[in-house]
């Protein structure tokens, strides 16, 4: 079968996501492949798709047993055989594994890593006859990563010892970690390399500063009742305060960190799958391999550590295509905890220089003046037009010529030879008489009190907005004093100027991000309904209810409302498998009564083919006694109307073969006018 028609037949879609399609072409032709692609920009079917149209069974390497079992179950739901070997399996699961791999009839293995380190398993994969590596989070390699797993190690082996090609997965894009995986798993040789887009335009970006953050986070929440969503925050203890807080507010929360139980943390994760509108608040532990597709918001409580950890953790919102919100909250106490995580971690020197400069990154990003998307996609490369999905640009910020400003706090740090933080050089600017400022002199410097235009906090602004924009850098070696950058000393020296925020140096209170509601007023009670019906199969099933049908399948429906079983079959998310096993109910929850349809005509759905089937059993009614009435009645049955209904070739001779001579006298001549008539 083409691409084409597995992506329709099985996974029930009529065309690839951006950037998907020269992926799977390559894979399927059997190139080693390494696809950078952004979180939830659809790798799982990069993979999926061409284990189905290649020879032999295809091992893909995963990190997490939650993920792969969720990834199995969903293919199966789908009518592919797939399974899994893990430590979590019930022994008549690997009994079931090990039969399909002896008859030839899995498609797809999945394993964690660990596996490899059992000879025994490199040489059953050397015996059943695979015919690709698949690698999912392929930055697990990678020793420069907080993710690093040792037995990705192996992989690179275990290619070498099958001698089949491997296609490598991963969303982390820095030239360090790419290099890597390159090294790793290809032994050097560079292989067909996709770098996607990092742009996920269905998610709205916005940032507020910390002002109650708490009543923030619990705004938020509020305005989205009822929606899945992650708040993750910077401590163990925040995420229990807030999901009790969440919890009193009549929300249903429940919170994660890595100080809990193994089994604690299991429960969690496997509520937040399978119940709808869970809210987890959460620390960073609570990341790879959450794989639901319809969540439909995070929030932040406290800023990330970086660039790269905000996109990723905000790329965890809204996978499946349809509208999803963010917002994070950030304040002066939040860089400074995430400076000294940095200054106390035990990276070299040059990668500590680096964090810095994500974290400023970050900064920027939130003290951005104009589209934050632009700036997002900026720092990963690209060169994008404004977004109109962010809250600058439902709202453009207010902001000033912050040239005179800025140099005055650049011309404190060059008179006090760069040896101080921002606390004493807004002293010395705000003409403050402090011990510090009065044993080291700095009352005579001309920037002394230069700056008594603005309060304390906001010049905490400004400094917040001048790393923002790299101007400064904290030096560890210096105890966090401030050194300036390159991009500093244009502006010092009266050559450049500088934009700044007004509005977040005078932290003025805002109206928050805009409410989008999933479906119009008129549409949402369907949804709600639709949604009932999947928790009942989810429920049957044991799953994630995102395996019946995701969100953005639901939305759909309950937008275009399919009265038959056609219209069904051409809503985006139903395959052929899905609409044999759940169409007729889904149906029902929007048109009422439906009338039952024979399992050939179901297959048929959305197909031409289908229109043609109809039209051949009305024909059939109609001379079922012959064109007066007056013959002996004769029918055809469901399965042989449908081989008439996909004939490729309309003759008579043809149809006399399908359905014999003697139907073919009385049938032959309607059945061939309409095969004609296509």
């Amino acid at each position: 079968m083409s691409a084409a028609v597995l992506l329709k037949d099985v996974f029930g879609f009529d065309a690839f996501r951006p950037g998907q399609q020269e992926i799977v072409e390559a894979v399927i032709a059997g190139e080693n492949t390494l696809a950078i692609m952004p979180t939830g920009g659809g790798k799982s079917l990069c993979f999926q798709l061409p284990a189905l149209a290649r020879n032999g069974v295809t091992v893909v390497i995963s990190p997490l047993i939650a993920l792969m079992r969720d990834q199995v179950r969903g293919l199966r739901e789908a009518g592919v055989e797939a399974g899994a070997l893990t430590s979590g399996n019930t022994e008549e699961e690997t009994d079931a594994v090990w039969a399909g791999l002896e008859a030839g009839t899995l498609r797809l293995l999945y394993m964690a890593p660990e596996r490899l380190a059992s000879g025994g398993t490199m040489q059953m994969l050397r015996r059943v006859g695979v015919g690709m590596i698949a690698v999912d989070e392929a930055h697990c390699v990678s020793q420069w990563g907080h993710d690093f797993r040792p037995d990705y190690l192996r992989i690179g082996e275990l290619r070498r010892l099958l001698d089949v090609p491997l296609a490598a997965f991963t969303a982390t894009a820095d030239a360090e970690t790419r290099a890597e995986i390159v090294q790793k798993l290809f032994d050097g040789v560079e292989p067909s390399t996709f770098l996607r887009g990092f742009d996920r335009p269905n998610i709205h970006l916005a940032f507020a500063v910390k002002d109650g953050p708490r009543a923030q986070i619990l705004n938020f929440a509020a305005a989205r009742k009822g929606q899945s969503g992650i708040v993750y925050t910077g401590t163990r203890a925040k995420t229990e305060t807030l999901a009790k807080a969440l919890n009193d507010a009549g929300h249903t929360a429940c919170h994660y960190h890595g100080g809990m139980e193994a089994e604690d943390r299991r429960i969690v994760e496997r509520r937040f799958q399978q119940e709808d509108g869970l809210i987890v608040c959460a620390t960073v532990a609570f990341g790879m391999g959450i794989d639901k597709p319809d969540i439909r918001w995070v929030a932040h409580a406290d800023l990330p550590k970086s660039i790269e950890s905000y996109y990723q953790e905000i790329g965890r919102a809204g996978r499946d295509g349809a509208p999803a919100e963010t917002l994070t909250l950030f304040g002066p106490d939040d860089i400074r905890y995430r400076r000294q995580q940095i200054d106390e971690g035990l990276a070299p020197p040059e990668r500590r220089a680096a964090d810095h400069g994500r974290l400023n990154a970050l900064t920027g990003l939130a003290e951005a003046l104009h589209c934050r998307r632009q700036n997002l996609l900026r720092y990963f490369g690209e060169d994008p037009q404004p977004c109109g999905n962010c809250d600058l640009c439902d709202k453009p910020a207010d902001i000033f010529d912050g040239t005179t400003a800025v140099r005055m706090a650049l011309s404190a740090a060059l008179r006090t030879d760069e040896w101080f933080g921002s606390g004493h050089l807004i002293d010395i600017l705000l003409g403050a008489k402090t011990e510090k400022i009065a044993q080291r002199g700095h009352d005579s410097l001309p920037t002394y009190g230069v700056g008594k235009e603005y309060d304390k906090r906001q010049w905490q602004a400004i400094f917040r907005q001048m790393m923002g924009h790299d101007l400064m850098r904290p030096d560890r070696e210096r105890h966090g004093a401030l050194r300036m950058t390159e991009h500093a000393r244009p502006i010092l020296r009266g050559e450049a100027t500088i934009q700044l925020r007004r509005d977040s140096i005078k932290a003025a209170k805002g109206t928050g991000p805009k409410i989008r509601q999933m479906v119009s007023e008129e549409d949402a009670p369907l949804l709600s309904a639709l949604k009932a019906k999947r928790r009942f199969f989810a429920e049957q099933l044991g799953g994630p209810a995102y395996i019946v049908f995701n969100d953005k399948t639901l939305i759909e429906m309950a937008e275009k409302r399919p009265m038959t079983i056609d219209q069904m079959a051409g809503i985006s998310g139903v395959g052929a498998k899905k609409l044999e096993s759940y169409g007729k109910a889904f149906l029902e929850v929007i048109a009422g009564a439906v009338e039952d349809v024979h399992p050939m005509r179901r297959k048929l759905a959305g197909r031409s083919e289908g229109a043609v089937f109809d039209r051949l059993l009305a024909a059939q009614a109609d001379l079922s006694r012959g064109p007066d009435g007056a013959d002996k009645p004769m029918s055809l049955n469901a399965s042989t109307l449908a081989k008439v209904a996909q004939l490729r070739s309309a003759d008579m001779s043809g149809i006399a073969r399908v359905i014999g001579e003697k139907q073919a006298e009385r049938f032959g001549p309607a059945f061939l006018e309409i095969l004609r008539d296509g």
